[in-house]
């Protein structure tokens, strides 16, 4: 079949669809994605065709207070949603073409995707890499990962969907309109979705979050979608030197989060590293971490690396705690020091140290924003040192792995699909 997969966002919200994409690729159909054009080296090194999908997740209005970093409070995490999906609608319908057989949809395109599926007469599947379905197991993932209770937590569940549709209200109107579709809300078309138990396959492992009892059929979690790696992609060799010249060492990075005061978030890393006698490898990310002066026992990266080769070589890892690098940190067995910003981030920190792999969060607002720079230092060099010397949450860690290697996500994905929707 020729596949068209949608994702937008971040890098960790489009790179595990290059592992998912592939595998389908090399079951014999033909996969195109369709994301930002950032991303497009990384989906033609896949050997995915790639489609432009023009609008920007860090889109923001000219007087929008949050253009700068990364928005960490709900209003101005929504200001920034509804920027970035009042021009995605548009981007998705110019993507799929006559030949699209088959839609699959990301957490972040299912919203509109569901009507380009229903205007072109075609199938369409979930492909979420965060669970969105009220459950009673946990509250919605965009809560900060406290539960409510059972009845709280599915009530917290339902109406974190409403807001979804919401946002999505005016994108849905304009984007029905074009399609040439009869007027429908998000939510009605939500409700019929749901009521044709629509499939969906979560792409994270029940290590993490087991399928929750209540939810309805059609809901599958496959394990991860790692993201494609060529089979001799190898560390520079600068890395490489610096990784065998000393005891491991730990990274600290916050991949496509974005902060204001650099210069006291590189001070702040280096002075914990070396508070708790570590060596330290920074990613500068688009926090654009670095250290304030050259030295033997800090590498600062400015060009992104696979984390599959390199957080196997790690002591530990301190990052935002997204879906993708929280799940790298458990398959390469090294301990986490979850440091979250927003949204579905607190969940997964949460999920981590649930496991005993990671320490207990420490939010990115709190060090930079809350606490005076001395006190930040002392927080994170002692969860430094915690993750570091703690045997257990090394064992926890490695135990994860182990159990990962069991797991194969993109083939159980492919034999879901085969089964549900295709020839």
């Amino acid at each position: 079949m020729n596949i068209l997969l949608a994702a937008a966002g971040s890098h960790g919200d489009i790179a595990p669809y290059t592992g998912l994409g592939a595998r389908l690729r090399a079951a014999g159909h033909e996969v195109t994605l369709t994301t930002h054009d950032t991303y497009a080296p990384l989906v033609r090194a896949a050997g995915l065709g790639f489609r432009s999908l023009p609008a920007d997740p860090r889109a923001t209005g000219p007087a929008d207070p949050s253009a700068a970093g990364t928005p960490t409070t709900r209003r101005a995490l929504t200001r920034r949603a509804a920027a970035f999906i009042g021009q995605l609608g548009d981007g998705m319908a110019d993507a799929a073409g006559p030949d699209t057989e088959l839609l699959l949809l990301s957490t972040t395109t299912a919203p509109l995707g569901w009507h380009l599926a229903e205007a072109l007469d075609i199938p369409s599947a979930g492909v979420y890499l965060q669970p969105t379905a009220p459950t009673r197991a946990f509250s919605p993932v965009v809560s900060g990962g406290r539960s409510l209770g059972g009845r709280g937590n599915r009530t917290a569940g339902r109406l974190a969907l409403r807001v979804v549709d919401r946002l999505h209200a005016d994108a849905v109107r304009a984007l029905r309109t074009r399609l040439g579709l009869p007027p429908a809300t998000a939510r009605t078309v939500r409700r019929r979705t749901e009521a044709a138990n629509w499939p969906v396959l979560h792409g994270f492992s029940e290590l993490l979050v087991p399928r929750p009892a209540d939810w309805r059929p059609g809901l599958d979690v496959t394990g991860y979608w790692w993201p494609h790696l060529a089979p001799h992609a190898q560390l520079p060799a600068h890395v490489e030197d610096f990784l065998t010249a000393g005891p491991p060492p730990v990274s600290i990075g916050f991949g496509s989060m974005s902060a204001t005061d650099t210069e006291r978030l590189g001070t702040l890393a280096v002075r914990a590293l070396r508070r708790a006698g570590l060596r330290g490898i920074l990613l500068s990310g688009n926090a654009a971490l670095t250290a304030p002066s050259p030295s033997d026992d800090i590498l600062t990266l400015t060009t992104p690396l696979p984390h599959a080769l390199l957080f196997p070589r790690l002591a530990a890892a301190v990052h935002h705690c997204g879906a993708g690098t929280a799940a790298a940190a458990l398959r390469a067995g090294i301990p986490s020091v979850p440091v979250p910003f927003t949204a579905d981030q607190p969940f997964w920190a949460a999920r981590l140290a649930s496991l005993g792999a990671a320490t207990p969060a420490l939010p990115f607002t709190t060090l930079t924003r809350k606490l005076p720079l001395d006190d930040a230092v002392t927080r994170l060099a002692t969860a430094l040192t915690e993750a570091t010397t703690t045997p257990s949450l090394r064992t926890h860690a490695q135990s994860a792995a182990h159990h990962l290697t069991t797991e194969d996500g993109p083939t159980k994905a492919l034999h879901t699909l085969d089964r549900l929707l295709l020839p």
